[in-house]
């Protein structure tokens, strides 16, 4: 594979040289512009807009076009001034866990090729302390005029680099999720798994891009005089319409996932997660009906216990009272007997005095 870029790694003070090749390629069908009347190629042509004349490459060079439209000249001598310590070298900075990467900084990818045989034990070096560390690393480097940021890990035997976004160039998911609130039931999950159980895994060598396959078909038909390839039979249109029935749609999921794999079709209805079952609910209606028909009950028994009570109090207060009363009355008599015995004793003695009395004389 032909190299795009030669420099070298600078791992603290080792320093391993490196070629760097192009670890993707695009397969996708390209095609040219054409005169739709005579078929002829459609070019471009880079013109002055000051004099319109076509200038060559040669004579093409940069610019900065200001806020006002202004074009500030900037040569190569200028940028080869600038102080880039990474313009023939991938710097490492940080040894980190590949989880700390996110995904979304992953650009183009690289391999990394030992440059000469004094490289190879160095290379060789990196790489097993890559493999034995299970992390990644982090570097900078300069390519096409720019300071880029890169994160190199091992595939097979090779150190491969994926040229990473830097961390500002990413944009804040701001207003792409859903704006109300959506809850999910767990019947709806249950389903989801279900299909995710499905569809399984697959090996990712085996994917490949059927559009672009129809498309060489279609321009092999073409080339032999035939009118192409017959459009595809669709069944009912699937366009990006709300989906009513969201239960439905999982289960229908399911069943195709199912038949595309050659399995039985049959959907086992899963049981909700948190959802009592029918019996246990009825026995909770009966217990809580049971419960309801007690407390009236209970309440009455209460409140003839706490009747008793208060017909005992009051009984034992109206004994007390009479008891008292008879004692009080019981003390009067005795009083007023005293009173009488004291009266009738005073009244003989009376008598008595008065009779001596009478004889003396």
């Amino acid at each position: 594979m032909r190299s795009i870029w030669n420099g070298a790694i600078s791992f603290g003070l080792v320093s391993i040289p490196i070629k760097l090749v192009n670890a993707t390629e695009s397969r996708s069908v390209s095609f040219r512009q054409i005169h739709t009347e005579d078929g002829g190629r459609v070019r471009y042509k880079k013109v002055c807009e000051l004099d319109g004349e076509e200038v060559t490459q040669a004579e093409i060079g940069k610019a900065y076009e200001d806020a006002d439209g202004t074009m500030i000249p900037i040569t190569e001598e200028d940028l080869a001034s600038l102080p880039l310590p990474t313009a023939k070298t991938i710097e490492i900075v940080a040894f980190v866990p590949a989880g700390d990467i996110d995904p979304l900084q992953m650009d183009a990818a690289y391999y990394l090729s030992a440059n000469g045989v004094p490289a190879a034990k160095p290379y060789t070096l990196l790489r097993e302390a890559l493999k034995r560390s299970e992390k990644v690393a982090v570097a900078k480097y300069a390519l096409r005029g720019r300071e880029r940021l890169g994160m190199l890990r091992v595939v097979d035997d090779v150190i491969a680099m994926h040229g990473l976004l830097w961390p500002d160039e990413i944009r804040a998911p701001e207003g792409v999720a859903p704006e109300n609130p959506v809850s999910v039931r767990d019947a709806e999950l249950d389903l989801a798994d279900a299909l995710m159980a499905t569809l399984g895994e697959v090996d990712m060598s085996t994917l490949h891009d059927d559009y672009r396959t129809a498309v060489e078909e279609m321009i092999a038909a073409k080339a032999e005089g035939g009118a192409g390839v017959a459009p595809p039979e669709t069944g009912e249109e699937t366009g990006g319409g709300q989906v009513i029935d969201l239960m439905a749609a999982l289960e229908n999921s399911v069943r195709a996932a199912k038949e595309a794999r050659g399995e039985d079709a049959v959907v086992t209805e899963l049981k909700p997660r948190a959802t009592p079952k029918a019996t246990d609910t009825k026995k909770s209606t009966s217990k809580t009906a049971a419960r309801k028909a007690a407390a009236p009950a209970r309440k009455s028994t209460a409140k003839t216990a706490a009747g008793k009570s208060t017909a005992k109090s009051a009984e034992t207060k109206k004994t007390t009272a009479k008891k008292t009363a008879a004692k009080k009355t019981a003390s009067k008599k005795t009083a007023a007997k005293a009173t009488t015995a004291k009266e009738t004793t005073a009244r003989k003695t009376t008598a008595k005095k008065t009779t001596q009395g009478k004889r003396s004389a």
